[in-house]
């Protein structure tokens, strides 16, 4: 596999580039499969599915690469937090996929580099200066663009997919604290088990509604889509500087777009249209910024 990526990806930031945009439309495809399954399959349908297929597959890998004995580092406070993160960022991007065009679904859960900018600054204490405020202030304005809270379409799913944007951004803080100390299949490995056990509480609850063949093949192609996304995505980050790579994580929405107009028919308003493109010029801007700060802190 590693000597497959090397051959088409190469080394480097060129790598790091080609990897995230995988992730990217790997990631944006399972959304796909997920929403697609929505017609019979119910939220824990999904949630075990998706992530039982996730904990399989990434246990495989673990052995394969001789980590399992790091399985014993998930019990990590901050590991557990950032899986609880990752849970409620998951529980929420479910339901709201139920009832929300997945392009603007995607484009609020894109404003995370944004907002975590502003929770590193106020939590992790990180130098933020005045552009890069002025920048999340913008990229906050772009959200509630998207949103649109005094619109007809202003529902308790958009405030779903508001928290589903701060589950994403505490997964990542926690991340950044927990750092290199965890292997991130050790991470991610966690944040599926507990994905799945929550799994099967919400079905114990809700039963077992019998699902098509088609739903299934949905929810089995989501996991390896998932799945296939964790690992580019731990390989971009593992051989790209993040001011390069990080803007590459925008190509999702792209694909988002192009399969919420050629699928569901979806077609952002003209108020959306603008938030969606004040959102990533923010965002792009803040990833410009890091790298600026970046290089001259190596001077």
């Amino acid at each position: 596999m590693k000597a497959l990526v090397q051959k088409f990806f190469g080394s480097g930031n060129r790598r790091g580039i080609l990897s995230m945009i995988t992730a990217m439309l790997l990631f944006t495809t399972n959304d796909v499969f997920v929403k697609l399954s929505t017609e019979h399959a119910t939220s824990g349908h999904i949630m075990l599915m998706r992530s039982g297929g996730a904990v399989l597959i990434i246990f495989i890998i673990l052995l394969i690469k001789g980590e399992t004995r790091q399985l014993k580092l998930s019990l990590d406070r901050n590991v557990l937090l950032r899986a609880l993160s990752d849970l409620i960022a998951t529980l929420t991007f479910v339901y709201a996929i139920f009832h929300m065009p997945l392009p603007n679904l995607s484009a609020i859960v894109l404003g995370s580099p944004v907002v975590l900018t502003a929770c590193g600054a106020l939590v992790l204490r990180e130098s933020v200066g005045w552009r890069r405020w002025t920048a999340v202030c913008f990229g906050l304005a772009g959200v509630l663009l998207i949103v649109q809270p005094a619109g007809e379409s202003f529902n308790v799913w958009s405030l779903l997919a508001i928290v589903c944007l701060f589950g994403v951004v505490g997964r990542d803080l926690f991340t950044r604290i927990v750092g290199i100390s965890v292997p991130a299949t050790v991470s991610i490995f966690s944040a599926c088990l507990v994905m799945t056990l929550s799994a099967l509480v919400m079905l114990a609850s809700e039963g077992w509604p019998p699902l098509a063949p088609r739903e299934l093949i949905y929810l089995s192609l989501s996991a390896i889509f998932m799945t296939g996304g964790y690992v580019m995505s731990i390989d971009a980050m593992r051989h790209g500087e993040l001011a390069v790579v990080g803007p590459f994580r925008y190509t999702g929405l792209l694909a988002a777009l192009f399969y919420g107009y050629t699928i569901w028919g979806d077609i952002p308003n003209d108020m959306a249209k603008i938030g969606i493109a004040v959102v990533v010029g923010s965002g792009l801007y803040i990833l410009h910024r890091e790298a600026v700060r970046t290089r001259a802190a190596r001077r």
